[in-house]
């Protein structure tokens, strides 16, 4: 397989940002946005889907106010990479886990969706890319989320294993 590059200007393979909140700015509501850290401004993303390929899911610890805190790093590969940030502790991050635990097959294209609830919360729906169908799952406010983590992780890097070989032949990106 050749992969072609685009040659010309272009943005730095860096990876996008997406952190989730409930917010409003102007007068627009938003449930996730970029943060431009050069300018300390927050930058609304009217979208409230995104749909790609789950790569990774990483705990990262961000000092917040003198103290750590444990972020979810949802790391989804699309027309660029994308990570999804959110506290480890939130309903999104709750709400996603427990639908991705779900998911058997991360070759497909999935859709993660920031979805608005009460007040300051939001909520994570997960859909099949393909047939536009939710992942629905079970609340659970006492699942083992580091062992669904750990489980997801685990299958995803089975999954990357398994689509880099064609034929016995490493795919080269």
């Amino acid at each position: 397989m050749v992969t072609e590059v685009k040659l010309g200007l272009c943005n730095p393979p860096e990876p996008i940002y997406l952190y989730v909140k409930k917010g409003e700015l102007s007068g627009e509501s938003y449930l996730w946005y970029n943060y431009d850290i050069n300018n300390k401004m927050t930058i609304p993303v009217q979208q409230k889907g995104l749909t790609g390929y789950i790569s990774e899911l990483k705990l990262t610890t961000k000092e917040f106010k003198d103290k750590d805190n444990i972020k979810l790093d949802i790391v989804v590969r699309a027309d660029e990479i994308y990570v999804v940030r959110t506290g480890i502790e939130t309903n999104f991050a709750k709400s996603f886990l427990l639908a991705i635990s779900l998911v058997q097959d991360f070759s497909k294209p999935l859709i993660i969706a920031a979805t608005a609830g009460e007040e300051n919360v939001v909520f994570c729906n997960l859909y099949d890319a393909a047939t536009k169908t939710r992942i629905y799952s079970e609340w659970n406010r006492d699942a083992d989320w580091l062992a669904i983590i750990d489980s997801v992780q685990t299958r995803l890097q089975i999954s990357s294993q398994n689509s880099h070989i064609v034929s016995g032949e490493p795919i080269l990106f």
